[in-house]
Parts: C-alpha cells; sequence; structure tokens
C-alpha cells in the first residue's frame, strides 16, 4: 500500500510539474501574440485575423516569421528552461517547489485570462461570433432593384474606361493630402483625386470610400462595386469559379450597359476564371474576356512568360491603349474595363520600370510605380479624340492585406478605398464632404455617363453626384458595417449557391475522370491523365491544367495537357519548378471548346511528402 501511494504521489508530482511548465510557457505565448498581432496590424478585425489566420505561410513575409519566432517563441523557450532548471533544482525543497508550482500555475492562468480577454474586447470578437449566424434585415429592407427604376441615357452615350486599382487605398497619401503617411507615395493619383472627383466637397484632403464585409477582396470589391451587394456567399472567397451562376438574378453595371448597346471588354493581367471573375464578367455584361490566358493564345506574350499573377501592368497599359483603340473605332459605346495587378499583397511586383524612390521600402516603390503609371496612361487617352465623350473612372478594389504596410498607420485614422471619377457628364450637387462605401460606385458610375436615374439609388448604393443622403451617411458606419456582415434572406435568394458544387466535381468526375500518378522523386514528377470528359457542347479544341499551392494562387502555372492516341490527354506537374515544395498541389483541368468557351471540368489534389 505503501508503495502504491508512493507512485501516485509520484505520478501526481510529475504530471504537475508538466502541466505547470505547459501552462508558463502558453501565457508567455498567448500574451505576447497578442501584443505582437495588435502591433504588427494596426486597427485589426476580426475579418482580418480569420484572413491572417487561414492565409497559408507561403504568402507570409519571412521578415515577419522571424519576428514572431524572436518576439513570441524565443521568450516561451527561455520561460521553459528557467521553469525546468528551477525545478530540477528544487526537486527536494518541497515547500520551494509546490510554491512554484502552485504559482506559476495560478499566475500563467491568471494573465492569459486577462490577455485573452482584453484581445476578445478588443476585436468585439462576441458581436463577430453572434453575428454569423444572425439574420438581418437591413439590406432586404434597403436594397433598390433596378428592374424597380427608370434609368434614362443621354442620347448621345459616353464610353466608360473602369480601372480596379489593386489594394489602392487613400491612405498612401501624405497627411496634408489626407492620407497617413509622412511620404505621399502615390502623388501623381492624389493629384487626379484632387483635380477631378472624389466627392471631398471644399476639404482639399482626398476621400474614398468605405469596404464593407463582402467587398474586402478583389472579385468581391469588383462585384459590390458594379452590383452595389456584398459577395455575401457561405462558400470559400474565391469559390465562385465553382458555380455555374454567379448570382443571375441580380442586375449589374454590366447588364445594364450591355442592354443600352454597350460593347465590353474586361482587361486584367491574370486568369480571369480564378475567384469567378470570368463567369461574372461573361454572364453580366457579356464582356469579351482578355486576360493572361488571351494574351498567350494571342501570341501578345510568349507562351511560357509568366511573372507575379500573369503578366505585368506596364504590358497591360500597353494593351489597353490598343484595344480602346479599336473600341473607339467602333460605331456603338464601349466599357473598358480594367484590373492591376502589381500592387497585390505581399510587398508587391517591381517591374523593369519600377524606381528605387524608397530604398528597401518595396512595396511603397511600387505604389509609386503604380501611381506613374496610371497617370500616364490617363493624359494618353486625354490626348485621343474619343476622351470629349469619354468618362474615366479610377477606384481601388479594398483595402491592402499587405501584412505590414499600414502598421504605422495612426489607430484613430479610418481606411478608405482611393476614388476619382474624371471626365464626368455630371458636376455634383452639394459642397459637403461625402461619407460612403463602395456600393455607392454603382448607380454614381452610370450618373457620370449622364444616365438619370429614378430616386438616384441602385442596390445599396447612392448617386454621389446627387445631393441624396448614402445609407452610411443616413445609418453611420459602423451600424450599417455590422448590419451588412449579418446574414441576408435576400442575398441568400440571389446568390442561390451550389454548396456541393467542388466536392461533387472532386468526388464523383461528373465532367471528367481524373487520374494522379505516384509522385516520382526521381525526375521530380507528378503525372495527371484525363479521360472520358463529357459534356462540352462544341467539341474540345484544347486541355489545360491550373496548379497551384499556395493558397492566394501566387504560384499559380498553367500546364497545356497533350492528346494521347486513345484519346486520353496526360501532363505532368514538375514539382522543381515550385521549389519542391512539399505538401497539397491543387488541380484544375479546364477544357477550351470550338468556340473559345472554356469549361472547368474537374478538381483534384497531389501530395508530395
Amino acid at each position: 500500500m505503501e508503495r502504491f501511494v508512493y507512485f501516485l504521489k509520484k505520478i501526481l508530482f510529475v504530471t504537475g510539474t508538466i502541466l505547470a511548465v505547459i501552462l508558463m510557457v502558453a501565457a508567455v505565448v498567448i500574451c505576447s501574440s497578442i501584443r505582437w498581432m495588435f502591433d504588427t496590424w494596426s486597427n485589426l478585425t476580426m475579418d482580418e485575423l480569420v484572413y491572417h489566420l487561414t492565409a497559408p505561410l507561403e504568402g507570409t513575409n519571412g521578415e515577419m516569421i522571424a519576428e514572431y519566432l524572436s518576439v513570441c517563441v524565443a521568450p516561451a523557450i527561455l520561460i521553459m528552461l528557467l521553469a525546468v532548471v528551477l525545478f530540477v533544482a528544487w526537486h527536494d525543497k518541497k515547500k520551494r517547489y509546490f510554491v512554484l508550482m502552485g504559482g506559476g500555475m495560478a499566475v500563467s492562468l491568471t494573465v492569459s485570462a486577462v490577455s485573452v480577454h482584453g484581445a476578445w474586447n478588443k476585436l468585439d470578437v462576441g458581436n463577430y461570433v453572434a453575428d454569423q449566424g444572425t439574420y438581418s434585415t437591413f439590406i432586404d429592407d434597403n436594397y433598390v432593384d433596378p428592374a424597380d427604376v427608370s434609368l434614362k441615357f443621354p442620347e448621345r452615350k459616353r464610353n466608360l474606361i473602369y480601372i480596379f486599382l489593386e489594394s489602392m487605398e487613400t491612405t498612401y497619401a501624405d497627411k496634408e493630402s489626407g492620407g497617413a503617411f509622412d511620404q505621399n507615395v502615390i502623388p501623381e493619383l492624389t493629384r487626379l483625386a484632387q483635380e477631378n472627383e472624389d466627392f471631398s466637397g471644399t476639404d482639399p484632403a482626398i476621400n474614398g470610400g468605405y469596404a464593407m464585409p463582402g467587398a474586402t477582396w478583389t472579385i468581391a470589391a469588383m462585384f459590390s462595386e458594379t452590383s452595389g451587394i456584398p459577395l455575401s456567399i457561405s462558400i470559400e472567397d474565391n469559390s465562385m469559379d465553382t458555380q455555374d451562376s454567379f448570382f443571375a438574378s441580380a442586375i449589374t453595371l454590366g447588364d445594364i450597359l450591355e442592354q443600352a448597346g454597350y460593347t465590353q471588354s474586361l482587361l486584367i493581367g491574370s486568369d480571369a476564371t480564378f475567384g469567378g471573375r470570368r463567369l461574372y464578367f461573361t454572364e453580366h455584361g457579356n464582356f469579351d474576356i482578355l486576360d493572361y490566358m488571351y494574351a498567350r493564345d494571342t501570341q501578345r506574350i510568349p507562351e511560357d512568360y509568366r511573372v507575379w499573377w500573369g503578366y505585368e501592368d506596364q504590358k497591360l497599359f500597353e494593351f489597353a491603349k490598343e484595344r480602346v483603340t479599336e473600341l473607339a473605332a467602333g460605331e456603338q459605346p464601349f466599357n473598358l474595363t480594367m484590373l492591376t495587378v502589381d500592387t497585390h499583397f505581399e510587398d508587391g511586383y517591381p517591374c523593369q520600370i519600377c524606381r528605387n524612390t524608397y530604398g528597401d521600402d518595396q512595396y511603397s516603390n511600387v505604389m509609386a510605380c503604380s501611381s506613374r503609371q496610371v497617370d500616364r496612361f490617363v493624359k494618353w487617352v486625354q490626348q485621343q479624340d474619343f476622351y470629349e465623350n469619354t468618362t474615366i473612372v479610377l477606384i481601388g478594389d479594398h483595402p491592402t492585406m499587405d501584412s505590414d504596410f499600414c502598421e504605422d498607420v495612426d489607430g484613430e485614422y479610418v481606411r478608405r478605398v482611393y476614388t476619382s471619377y474624371i471626365n464626368s457628364a455630371v458636376g455634383v450637387a452639394t459642397d459637403t464632404k461625402r461619407v460612403y462605401t463602395t456600393f455607392d460606385n454603382f448607380p454614381t458610375t452610370l450618373a457620370s455617363l449622364g444616365v438619370e436615374i429614378e430616386g438616384e439609388r441602385l442596390g445599396l448604393g447612392t448617386n454621389l453626384f446627387s445631393g441624396k443622403q448614402t445609407l452610411t451617411e443616413r445609418f453611420g458606419l459602423d451600424y450599417q458595417k455590422r448590419q451588412i456582415g449579418r446574414k441576408s434572406e435576400l442575398m441568400e435568394r440571389l446568390a442561390d449557391l451550389d454548396e456541393n458544387k467542388r466536392e461533387l466535381l472532386v468526388r464523383e468526375g461528373e465532367f471528367a475522370d481524373i487520374t494522379v500518378g505516384e509522385y516520382d522523386i526521381v525526375t521530380g514528377v507528378i503525372p495527371i491523365e484525363v479521360r472520358d470528359i463529357a459534356n462540352i457542347p462544341e467539341g474540345v479544341e484544347s486541355v489545360q491544367m491550373a496548379v497551384w499551392t499556395a493558397g492566394d494562387q501566387s504560384d499559380l502555372q498553367w500546364i497545356q495537357m497533350g492528346m494521347q492516341e486513345d484519346g486520353s490527354y496526360l501532363s505532368q506537374i514538375n514539382v522543381p519548378s515550385f521549389g519542391y515544395k512539399s505538401g497539397e498541389y491543387r488541380v484544375h483541368v479546364y477544357v477550351v471548346d470550338r468556340t473559345g468557351a472554356q469549361y472547368l471540368v474537374g478538381a483534384v489534389q497531389a501530395y508530395v511528402r
């Protein structure tokens, strides 16, 4: 019996020691992580935190990871070693030992609880969690269906050049101009906003729109700015390319302009399929899609050319000059919609014409380069004959997701999306500085083309050229933001999602049978075979696969598949070209039919251990 009691005490002794060390180490990690988190991301919200926690490490700044290890992990290791040394040294001195064990556990639990409670309140986690399952009637009550609104175009319809500027904020201007930086890294864009219309009234500081929930990543921003509603979906943010339709019953800017007889083109330097952009712009407006794949297929770039997300903005603006010249020579009014990409996180892509103005601050150099390129393109358009009847809209898509570019921004500064309307057909009805969101761009863009809008509202947006209150001015930013973040029965009806679409493609091979071979460690390749392609109306012209490992598809590669004698298609993933990354390789297989239409016929995963 005595031996049993002895062993029981020994087990409790060892267990208590291990538990105390774990709690002390956990307390240090929790407290230092929370402090580092708020120091690293200014104005952090739960939406941003969830994004950063779920984003892959491949897109993360290496210096940031090293900083986290030194600030959070290294102290925890030191505390663990110190605790172990003290426990070993005092294991025979029971009083000191139990004071250290009990006190360490109590202090660790208390400090952790206080830190978590403070972060919980600062991030408003309670409301965030509650809102995820709460329905609001805000959207349902305030949505204005364009189908119910009278829209009157001018007799001579104006052309539109709409440029989505990747991650562009008013924040990057200097403080005197309304930004948050000591030095203005976008001086040309600042001047364009000041000299044209950003709805700042008589205030010399530039103004911009707030990005609401459901409008803070690229496809969501493109959708919300042209439909007046958030991309509120119950599937992963960039998974709309798995759907058969993209909010089919919603009426958008593209739909309205198509009905009015406009010729429309979407020009982007990346693959338009990603995130559902191809689906959205073909379904809503019948846009000609001029993306990375188009440039490659038409020999505008070499077949194996790829930088950053596709091709750089330097080429984008040159291609834009060609396209807009072609469109202007036609008899129909045109809408050329563009998306820049060099300023995407993390740190952007410095092209050949980027200057080293800001030394090692690569993102500032890339932002400054983007500002100059946009300005040069606008000046070129202004010199063309068609400019007199053309409106240019420059709008940021969303605030940057770069991990540290805005870390020194004052916590009181509210970041907004860059906005500038150039050569509008109408002027503002009020000198008051407007408070607005990117939803308001939908009716405002139509008004800039001279369209008369009954009631001055479309979607959740208000025509900013009018004197009518925006929803933000009426309800306040915080209230509107919280209501938009909740579920909406109207949005669920408009989305009409098939949440099992991606799983069906993988599990059942509904459109093609895709086989993933074993990874050959000697050659570094993974063979992929595609058989039994079905449901392609106009027959198969070519088959290609998109392969990537990073969650943001920043390392995406397009690989042409070769047809075999038995009618199957074969190709391989070249693992060395991905830097021999281990883990999951995502593969989407696309078929192009004889009309040029593209179909996603299946999705699989390959693994490298």
